[in-house]
């Protein structure tokens, strides 16, 4: 004969596999350490303050001269 099998655990079970799934995809993409966020965020400023500093000066009311 076949198992008995509760539909209701079942569901429970998928759901909470289902679950885990996606805890396990968020842990990969979001679970970066503190020294990584920073280091991040500090090759970010760099970039932003080199990019800053090859801008060509606008006129005197901030409007580029064209």
């Amino acid at each position: 004969m076949a198992e008995i099998v509760n539909l209701r655990r079942a569901r429970k079970a998928k759901g909470r596999a289902e679950a885990e799934a996606q805890a396990s995809q968020n842990r990969i993409t979001f679970g970066r350490t503190r020294a990584e966020r920073e280091q991040a965020e500090a090759e970010k400023a760099l970039q932003t303050a080199r990019l800053d500093g090859h801008r060509l000066d606008a006129g005197k009311d901030g409007k580029d001269e064209t």
